[in-house]
């Protein structure tokens, strides 16, 4: 692993710069999913060790971001959208990235176990080394379906905050896990439709890049069709209500649109900037947080007499 090129001589970190590390907007959802898999359960779990969940999750997935920010601080420096980053823009010693990320990752599966449960922080130790090892050292440098596999690494709060009110895993939490595990193909490759010049700069063999344009609308289709249905089966096998199911079918059938807008665009001159690409990836966060947002409606709402 090659050293950045950044200053020789990096200038003193801010707290600003240690936060930024954990990547707080992406940090949000991860938040927010966890706790809706919390929410959701059908269980009332006790606040404090809710509290604790939750902010393990949080601290797990800051953790995670360090040490992926640690790695890859090279490949960042080549990049337009990550040049300014603590790292690559000299702000901060790289073993001071990876410190605090080892730092935060082992103090939230510490905490989690001794305040939770070991189940949720074996569960949260899997996530961080997938995120942090398995995505971002193994598949992303080598194969176009890294986030394709990589999925999974995001799609683990809400499993972690059902096991954390429940104790136990079980078919629901697994739903929620598989429709962010087909959530995000779609989402990021809408994103990286519009910065392909970047990944192909660094040599970061993302799908656009790899297999070209076309091919990577084709897929982003796929995965949405197929996301489709896989929303609406927690409503099938009577898990949530009806508020859920009508939700589910109306944003996910929203996002079938802007996949379907994505796929039948036509290769047009630079004045376009990939106005649906970026609609797309715009709304496919809204999606998420609309989507778990309905679940914990749903749950308190329609179904408040499944909590015991």
């Amino acid at each position: 692993m090659s050293t950045p090129q950044s200053h020789a001589v990096p200038l003193p970190a801010s707290w600003r710069d240690f936060f930024a590390l954990t990547k707080p907007r992406v940090m949000t959802l991860v938040i927010f999913t966890g706790l809706c898999g919390l929410l959701a359960a059908p269980v009332r779990i006790n606040p404090v060790v809710g509290f604790v969940a939750i902010l393990c999750i949080a601290v797990g997935a800051g953790g995670a971001a360090a040490l992926n920010q640690w790695w890859e601080a090279d490949i960042d420096a080549g990049m337009k959208r990550t040049r300014n980053r603590p790292l690559p823009s000299g702000r901060m010693e790289r073993e001071s990235a990876r410190d605090f990320g080892v730092m935060l990752s082992a103090a939230s599966v510490m905490v989690m176990g001794l305040g939770v449960s070991w189940l949720c922080a074996a569960i949260l130790l899997g996530s961080i080394f997938y995120y942090s090892v398995v995505y971002t050292v193994w598949l992303k440098p080598r194969t176009p379906q890294n986030i394709v596999i990589g999925g999974g690494a995001g799609a683990f709060p809400p499993l972690i905050g059902w096991v954390a009110a429940t104790g136990h895993v079980s078919l629901m939490p697994v739903l929620l896990f598989t429709i962010i595990f087909m959530w995000t193909p779609p989402h990021f490759w809408a994103l990286a439709l519009f910065v392909k010049t970047d990944y192909a700069k660094v040599g970061i063999p993302m799908m656009p890049v790899v297999a070209g344009e076309r091919s990577t609308r084709r897929q982003m289709l796929v995965y949405s069709i197929l996301l489709l249905p896989i929303t609406l089966l927690p409503w099938w096998v009577g898990d949530t209500g009806a508020l859920y199911g009508i939700a589910a079918a109306l944003l996910s059938g929203a996002f079938l649109i802007f996949a379907i807008r994505v796929w039948l665009r036509e290769r047009q001159g630079e004045e376009d900037r990939m106005v649906p690409e970026k609609q797309m990836f715009a709304f496919s966060v809204f999606y998420l947080f609309a989507l778990f947002g309905a679940l914990v409606a749903d749950r308190w709402l329609v179904m408040p007499g499944v909590l015991h």
